[in-house]
């Protein structure tokens, strides 16, 4: 498998006979020797309006997709999740801008990812109602079983030449990444083996599973042959792969890439044993190369112009390098988690403070010199979490940090960014035996002490595992100030930020 990542540029191997076959980035026109029967077009984890530097944004996308339609061949166009959160726009209308930039040049297929809970069940609800495409998740159910309304476990698509089954799978941990309320997820592999023989039954000639499923995951249903191709989102990577037998696709992020799979078709066999068979070709639709779509662009320039008055306003001026790239904080101190943890608990009164890196997500460097304004603030704070304080124990206070440390060499998104307490992180050791020395308020930890914690209400409703900051909460206060409202006081105050790490999170 050849695999683009944001994070690095990796090669994965699905073992013998693992191939890329037909790639290319010429955009819609790419010429091939035949014609294609069949076209699956698929985007993944989109959430910013604009391009960057001439490339990604909905208009972009759109132009993509209406191209790729003006074709003429057969198509099934899946978005693989991803789009309601996070972006500055969505800190104001919930995702509400994204939906009307899809719904331009819908897609067949829309598969939710984990950002579309983020607001909570009822925003993630609303959305739906204003949507003009289908939701897919066979793994999702309401609190009491039944299936969501709108929401459909799979479909037969008739597209005149073949009967593709396609189903959706949803992340199965988003209520442990997002807010996903009393909404049931149940697990990957039973629900593709539920669906892909339900779709094969009900005569689908090729299975199609759309989902929004971790990379391991990814790899258990290629592996398992339930399914003929397999499009995904949530790594964020570019993935194009064929081993003979199953396709497995991701298209990036944002929109950079949008990835079109040609399926010529044959068939096999004679009588009741007759089968079609297909053969790939992929054309990755490079997003630099289109002209966007203007319909598209003039609603999102709409949309810029509103966000502009309110966000332009300078806060504070860096005198040195700011990172907030996603792999930063995700692995160690950084010092623009202490500049929001410090915030938070300068703004609480709290002993202490802690972030997921996972909730800074502006992923740039700021050079020295950028004048800090509102909108880079919000960029980095989109969720529109709250800074709520908790009474918390300093065995659950290890517990919490201990639980962020966990994954790091994962590089999740619970990894801490602190204020007012250090950690001495031995990673060598097991998980949840990785801190080996604690203080708080510049004393050590003790573990019977209640401690007043200033978090975000994500982290306290248990969030990126940090339930036991939560343990002594009953029927909490989580109507506090937006966090991103503490980081501008405190950063208007200091009016000169000069970045750097104090050695809160220390790894051996």
């Amino acid at each position: 498998m050849t695999l683009i990542s944001r994070r690095d540029t990796l090669t994965v191997g699905l073992g013998a006979g693992a191939a890329m076959t037909g790639l290319a980035g010429t955009g819609p026109a790419q010429a091939q020797s035949r014609a294609p029967d069949v076209t699956l077009l698929l985007v993944n984890d989109i959430y910013k309006m604009g391009d960057e530097q001439g490339r990604g944004g909905f208009a972009r996308l759109n132009a993509i997709v209406k191209a790729e339609r003006a074709r003429g061949t057969p198509m099934l166009y899946v978005h693989a999740g991803d789009m309601f959160s996070p972006s500055l726009m969505s800190g104001f209308d919930q995702g509400a801008h994204t939906v009307e930039l899809v719904n331009i040049a819908p897609p067949d297929v829309f598969v939710p990812g984990n950002h579309e809970f983020d607001f909570g069940p009822e925003a993630y609800a609303a959305r739906r109602r204003e949507a003009k495409f289908a939701y897919f998740a066979a793994n999702m159910r309401a609190a009491d079983g039944s299936v969501l309304p709108g929401h459909e476990d799979g479909r037969i698509f008739d597209l005149g030449v073949v009967k593709l089954g396609v189903f959706g799978v949803a992340l199965p941990n988003t209520a442990e990444v997002s807010s996903s309320g009393d909404i049931k997820f149940s697990p990957t592999m039973a629900t593709v083996q539920r669906e892909a023989a339900r779709l094969r039954r009900a005569g689908a000639d090729l299975v199609v599973c759309c989902a929004h499923t971790d990379r391991a995951e990814d790899l258990q249903i290629v592996r398992s042959r339930l399914v003929d191709v397999l499009l995904t989102g949530h790594d964020h990577d570019l993935a194009v792969t064929y081993d003979g037998r199953t396709v497995m696709v991701e298209s990036s992020e944002e929109g950079y890439y949008v990835t079109a799979i040609d399926l010529t078709l044959g068939t096999t066999g004679d009588g009741p044993e007759k089968r079609v068979t297909f053969t790939p070709a992929f054309r990755v639709n490079d997003s630099r190369t289109v002209t966007p779509d203007p319909q598209t662009r003039a609603r999102v320039q709409e949309y810029e112009k509103l966000l502009a008055q309110e966000l332009d306003v300078v806060i504070a001026t860096l005198t040195g390098e700011l990172d907030t790239r996603t792999t930063t904080v995700r692995s160690q101190e950084t010092a623009i988690g202490d500049l929001i943890a410090d915030a938070m608990r300068e703004a609480t009164g709290a002993n202490a403070a802690i972030i997921n890196g996972g909730g800074i997500r502006g992923n740039k460097v700021y050079p020295a010199g950028h004048q800090l304004t509102r909108r880079d603030v919000l960029t980095e704070l989109p969720f529109g979490n709250r800074t709520v304080v908790a009474p918390v124990s300093g065995a659950d206070l290890k517990a919490a940090i201990e639980n962020g440390v966990s994954q790091v060499e994962h590089r999740a998104g619970r990894f801490p960014q602190v204020s007012g307490l250090t950690a001495i992180v031995d990673r060598s050791r097991p998980a949840g035996d990785r801190v080996v020395a604690m203080t708080v308020g510049g004393a050590p930890l003790e573990p019977e002490r209640i401690y007043t914690v200033a978090t975000n209400d994500f982290m306290l409703r248990g969030g990126d595992g940090y339930g036991m900051l939560g343990s002594r909460v009953r029927d909490a206060d989580l109507k506090g100030k937006l966090v991103a409202s503490d980081v501008m006081v405190h950063a208007r105050k200091l009016g000169s930020i000069t970045p750097a790490v104090e050695g809160r999170i220390r790894l051996l």
